[in-house]
């Protein structure tokens, strides 16, 4: 369960390991459907989610066995949540009035999904659409980068552009807003005072040529120096921080 996707995706569910992770799956609501551990809890954080009655299961099992699962090298972890994966409906995002949703095209790292995830939970993004053939939301390095802020704020896989670019368009005066090297305008001289969906292209390739075709305008970030372009998630951050730049009442 822990490497395999098509399993991870068959079953419905994902590992999590940490005390903030954890903690952030149940303070959001999601379905913690077992939390196992080795009998040899001892903080007051892991007894009451033992006794609480926080999940559908509570499972002991031999300590190699749960170190096995938790990936690490030294001491055994006291719990790992199996949460269950909610639905990948882009009617889980509420988009609010002056909005902001972040669309990654192809994305290859599982950690920079959750790099990502962790960045839009500190902007305050409405959703994050994960588009095409991509890395997997629920990989441990994704949950493990996105130190809980994947529970925090919804993120959904949409295979077909199409259909993500077709939700987008029914958000009124929503406006899709690439990031690229190539654009002529910088991106503080745009404006970004209305609702907004920032689209950032594979780390390798930049946008497809549909979402290229598809913005409704183009920005780049400048740049000193002799790298070429910003790693995805940095470009996605650094285009969050400018939105919540100027729209603070002291920018």
């Amino acid at each position: 369960m822990l490497h395999n996707r098509n399993k991870r995706q068959r079953l419905g569910e994902f590992l999590v390991h940490g005390v903030r992770p954890i903690s952030e799956a149940i303070a959001h609501g999601w379905s913690v459907r077992a939390l196992l551990h080795a009998g040899t809890a001892t903080s007051r954080w892991a007894l009451d989610l033992i006794n609480g009655g926080v999940a559908d299961a509570v499972i002991e099992l031999a300590p190699d066995l749960l170190q096995e699962l938790s990936e690490k090298e030294a001491d055994t972890p006291e719990l790992i949540a199996v949460v269950a994966t909610p639905p990948d409906d882009l009617h889980r995002i509420t988009v609010t009035p002056d909005g902001i949703v972040v669309v990654l095209d192809r994305p290859i790292s599982p950690g920079n999904i959750g790099s990502l995830l962790r960045s839009g939970d500190a902007f305050g993004v409405d959703g994050v659409i994960i588009t095409g053939h991509a890395a997997d939301i629920y990989d441990p390095k994704a949950v493990r980068a996105s130190r809980g802020s994947l529970f925090a704020i919804p993120a959904v896989r949409v295979d077909s552009p199409t259909e993500a670019l077709a939700w987008l368009r029914t958000i009124d005066r929503l406006e899709l807003v690439g990031t690229s090297e190539d654009a002529t305008n910088a991106i503080w001289s745009h404006d970004f005072s209305g609702p907004t969906a920032v689209v950032v292209g594979n780390e390798t390739t930049g946008m497809s040529s549909f979402w290229a075709a598809s913005c409704d305008s183009t920005v780049h970030i400048p740049m000193t120096g002799s790298a070429s372009s910003f790693n995805a998630t940095v470009a996605a951050s650094i285009a969050l921080y400018e939105i919540m730049r100027q729209r603070s009442p002291n920018p």
